[in-house]
């Protein structure tokens, strides 16, 4: 292709996304097909799609279990999917499967945020999107909210956020302003990262990346991007008391993980963390092959740091 004419490649990040000169962007990972929310037949899970500011774009799915008391309360989890930021959504068949096998698995009701993604709508945006959600999340804690599984079925008093590689970097992010911003009536009991992506003081694979879509900004000092660098000093402010942290054996992403989770450790927060990796794994292998033995045990550790046995 031509460079110089109109509708040359200006930018190339493969195998994320690439920008034409005339603006078009196109990207190279196309999303999993898009499925409508359902009434699942195998699991009673439900799902339904709700907007939470049209200005935005910005909208959740929900996912509750098969309820068996109306006056049943049930944790709450917030989900904040992956993609590098650029791809995927809570409407992708990989997002939608694995909430509803988790809402069924751990009996809660799970809320999956669409954040605007990159490169269209560059950082902080989707950090300042997941955090409206959240919000709006909050506004049900009197039961008087929009959506009725939240005012009737939530309780906050039991709740979760948790992500995937840039969606666990959002998770933490957001678990962050909650131990700076309290929300009323909420209480954020714990947090899952799963092969979380954080950047560290030297470039890497995906560094020309966050530098093209989050502009302006000091990427390897970026507590958001680097929150163990600079002593690790927002950590301490993690609003949370529990952190289960994955990792794969074969992710390039793994120690970034394991140095997240020795500066948690270190940071004077006073919560209790655990790691648990997955040998012989890529990353987000569990999102892709879901019945292999490893990601089912995966799930019963997400559930068991849900449900934990008194």
């Amino acid at each position: 292709m031509d460079s110089s004419n109109s509708t040359g490649i200006l930018h190339d990040f493969p195998p994320f996304f690439r920008v034409y000169r005339n603006g078009k962007v196109e990207r190279i990972t196309a999303d999993a097909e898009t499925v409508p929310p359902s009434n699942d037949p195998h699991t009673g899970v439900q799902s339904k799609d709700t907007v939470v500011s049209p200005e935005n774009s910005l909208s959740v799915r929900l996912f509750i279990p098969k309820i068996k008391d109306p006056r049943q309360k049930l944790p709450l989890l917030i989900y904040i999917h992956g993609g590098a930021f650029c791809i995927e959504s809570p409407f992708s068949s990989l997002y939608h499967n694995y909430l509803t096998n988790l809402a069924h698995q751990a009996n809660v009701i799970a809320v999956s945020v669409q954040y605007r993604r990159a490169p269209e709508h560059p950082l902080p945006v989707a950090y300042d999107d997941s955090w409206s959600a959240i919000q709006w999340v909050a506004s049900h804690v009197n039961g008087n909210g929009v959506e009725s599984w939240l005012n009737k079925h939530a309780d906050f008093e039991r709740t979760f956020l948790a992500g995937d590689s840039a969606g666990a970097n959002i998770a933490h992010n957001m678990t962050v302003r909650a131990g700076v911003n309290a929300l009323f009536g909420v209480k954020t009991v714990g947090m899952v990262l799963a092969h979380p992506f954080f950047g560290g003081k030297e470039p890497d694979f995906f560094s020309p990346v966050i530098e093209y879509i989050f502009p302006d900004v000091k990427i390897y000092d970026d507590p958001r991007i680097n929150p163990a660098g600079a002593g690790g000093v927002e950590l301490a402010s993690l609003g949370c008391s529990r952190v289960l942290i994955f990792v794969a054996g074969n992710d390039g992403l793994r120690e970034r993980g394991y140095s997240y989770y020795d500066a948690l450790k270190k940071s004077g927060w006073s919560g209790v963390a655990e790691i648990e990796e997955t040998e012989g794994e890529d990353h987000v292998f569990h999102l892709f092959n879901p019945d292999c033995d490893k990601a089912v045990f995966m799930m019963k550790q997400v559930v068991s740091f849900i449900n934990p046995v008194p």
